[in-house]
C-alpha cells in the first residue's frame, strides 16, 4: 500500500483508461468509486490492475451511508472490504451524508444535521467501519443547499468527529465553496473552523448554476465542468494554512472531458502546491 504523494491526481474515467495506459501521463495517482469496481472481472478489472500498477490507488466510497440512523449494512460492507483487499488502496473515504433508509437506497447523497445526535451515530458508523476495513477512513464533506437546525458548524462537526472517531478528513473545497455561498456565508472565514491538521486529501471540481422561481440561484456540485476562479483562490489559502500540502484530486464524474483538459487542471494543483512549498521553505529558512 503505498502512499499518496503530495500531488494532484484525476477521477479514473473508463473513456481514459487506454489513454493512459499507452501515454502514462504526469499525475500523482489515480481515484475510483469502488461501486462501479465491485463484480469480479470484466474490463472493468482489466485496466484498473494495470492503472493502479502505475500509479497510486485511491478509493472514494458513496453508498456506505455513514449519515443514516441505521447501522452501515454488512453485507456491502463486505464487498466493499474485498475490494479493499484485493487492491490494498492508499486511501480510503466516504461521504458524511446518507443514502440509505428502511433497506431502501437513494442515488443522491442527503445531508444530516449537525447535532450531537448525529455524531454519536456517525462515529459508530464510522469505527464499524474502521474495523472491518483495518485502517483509518477520511471522510468527505457535502456540498448543502439549505440550513438545518444544528449545534455545531461543519468545521466544528468535523472536528469533533475526528476525536470520537479516529477518522481523517477529505476536504472537498469546491463542496465548502457552493455551501458557503447557498447559505450565505464566507468560505474563506469558514476554513478556519476545519481541522485542518486532519486533513489528508482535498478534492477539486467544477459545479454548475441552477435559477430557481424566485430568481434565486442555487450552485450544485455536479462535477462536469472545470473549476473556477475562487475555489483555486481557496484552495491556495487552504494549502498555505496546513501543516503540509497533501493529496488533491481533479474530480470530473460527469461530462468528462478529454484527459488533456483534466491534465491541464492538474498542473495547476502542482504548480499551486510548488509555490506554495517553496514559499513555506522560504519562510521557514529567513
Amino acid at each position: 500500500m503505498e502512499k499518496l504523494p503530495p500531488r494532484a491526481g484525476i477521477s479514473l474515467q473508463p473513456q481514459h483508461y487506454q489513454e493512459i495506459l499507452n501515454s502514462h501521463p504526469n499525475i500523482g495517482w489515480v481515484e475510483i468509486h469502488p461501486e462501479g469496481y465491485l463484480g469480479q472481472g470484466g474490463a472493468a478489472h482489466f485496466y484498473l490492475e494495470k492503472i493502479a500498477g502505475r500509479y497510486p490507488l485511491a478509493m472514494n466510497c458513496r453508498s456506505l451511508s455513514l449519515g443514516s440512523a441505521e447501522s452501515v449494512n454488512s453485507k456491502h460492507l463486505q464487498d466493499i472490504a474485498a475490494l479493499v483487499e484485493r487492491y490494498s488502496p492508499a486511501q480510503f473515504s466516504e461521504h458524511l451524508a446518507w443514502n440509505r433508509w428502511q433497506g431502501n437506497y437513494f442515488h443522491q447523497m442527503f445531508p444530516l444535521p449537525y447535532t450531537m445526535e448525529s455524531l454519536d451515530q456517525v462515529s459508530f458508523n464510522v469505527r464499524a467501519v474502521q474495523n472491518r476495513l483495518g485502517r483509518r477512513i477520511l471522510l468527505e464533506n457535502p456540498a448543502r443547499f439549505f440550513g438545518l437546525d444544528e449545534q455545531f458548524s461543519e468545521g466544528a462537526f468535523f472536528s469533533e468527529l475526528v476525536r470520537s472517531s479516529g477518522c481523517g478528513l477529505l476536504l472537498d473545497l469546491t463542496s465548502l465553496y457552493i455551501s458557503c455561498l447557498n447559505l450565505g456565508k464566507d468560505p474563506f472565514k469558514e476554513l478556519q473552523q476545519y481541522p485542518l491538521a486532519a486533513v489528508k486529501e482535498i478534492h477539486l471540481a467544477g459545479h454548475t448554476l441552477m435559477p430557481l422561481d424566485d430568481d434565486y440561484i442555487l450552485l450544485v456540485d455536479d462535477h462536469s465542468t472545470a473549476i473556477c476562479k475562487p475555489v483555486w483562490q481557496l484552495y491556495r489559502e487552504t494549502l498555505q494554512q496546513m501543516p503540509k500540502p497533501v493529496a488533491t484530486l481533479i474530480e470530473w464524474d460527469s461530462k468528462a472531458p478529454e484527459l488533456s483538459v483534466m491534465l491541464e487542471q492538474v498542473a495547476k494543483a502542482d504548480q499551486i502546491i510548488s509555490e506554495v512549498t517553496r514559499k513555506t521553505a522560504g519562510e521557514v529558512t529567513s
